[in-house]
């Protein structure tokens, strides 16, 4: 009687930071991309709220309140005014605490599957207005392909994608805590001017038309000198996967997994080789995008 939805990470192509704001947060000119990778969400009846979690991290996932998707389950039923009576499972593709939104992306699978098993037919509108309450990343994983996000990356703006795209992923020994990239990306940005952050427009040209090398060209994120900072191993694993022929290598979102463009497919089971012999990351895996969204399966 359970509901399963599949929800995809997200790797962002472009990053370009403000300023933080007031209210702690930074504006953002944010190009998201859904990558194959996935995390599945399954509610089911229960008495009461519970969380149940099984793959790679597992054991970093929180089963309490504070878990993204519990959060979407209480939300979703507090606005329908009705009890959170569900038993939530995850199970674990996406790297834990990998800049790869699989917190959000946890979160919007379980959106769904609870309005789904629930009976209570939430519009796309309604379900958007949730997630971008719970956190920035949220509103893309329920849409998926590609999207501009900005203000604090909620406001989404969908954007045509005119081919597919090859990457590698490589999970580091450890994880990075998104606030404290950004503390540290406004410690390393103190004394000096910060511009408004704008999309590329090259960058979005290159999406529109598929063009694997000029995306190569123009990838961009704003938080990778404040991740390697923090975790200065990375520049190790970056340096790894462009000798072995990535077109371009980033930092994925405030990290620590890292993002290896490839021209083709036989070009990133290559380069994602080479990471794994190299000892530099726990794992590589390959992946292709634009991805669906969160998708009821």
């Amino acid at each position: 009687m359970g509901v399963t939805v599949r929800v995809p990470a997200k790797v962002n192509v472009q990053l370009a930071v403000g300023s933080a704001r007031p209210d702690g947060f930074h504006d953002l000119a944010n190009v998201f991309l859904a990558v194959g990778l996935y995390d599945e969400v399954t509610a089911t009846p229960a008495p009461a709220l519970a969380l149940s979690c099984t793959g790679p991290g597992s054991e970093l996932v929180p089963l309490d309140e504070t878990n993204l998707a519990a959060r979407a389950a209480l939300a979703l039923a507090a606005r329908y005014g009705r009890p959170a009576d569900v038993q939530l499972h995850i199970a674990k593709d996406i790297p834990v605490a990998g800049g790869m939104a699989g917190g959000s992306a946890d979160a919007a699978g379980a959106l769904l599957a609870c309005d789904r098993l629930w009976g209570i037919g939430a519009s796309r509108a309604e379900l958007l207005d949730i997630c971008a309450e719970l956190g920035s990343d949220v509103p893309f994983a329920l849409v998926g392909g590609a999207a501009l996000g900005t203000g604090r990356g909620e406001k989404l703006e969908p954007l045509d994608v005119g081919g597919g795209f090859h990457w590698v992923f490589a999970a580091a020994e450890g994880g990075l805590s998104t606030p404290a990239v950004y503390r540290e990306f406004d410690r390393l940005a103190e004394g000096r001017r910060v511009p408004a952050p704008a999309a590329d427009e090259q960058l979005l040209a290159a999406l529109r038309t598929g063009d694997t090398q000029a995306l190569a060209a123009r990838l961009a994120n704003d938080l990778q000198p404040a991740a390697l900072s923090l975790f200065p191993a990375l520049r190790d694993t970056l340096a790894t996967g462009t000798a072995a022929g990535a077109l371009a290598a980033l930092v994925s979102g405030s990290g620590p997994t890292t993002a290896f463009l490839a021209a083709d497919e036989s070009a990133a089971e290559r380069i994602a080789a080479a990471l794994t012999a190299s000892g530099h990351c726990r794992t590589a895996r390959t992946a292709t995008s634009p991805a669906p969204g969160a998708t009821v399966v």
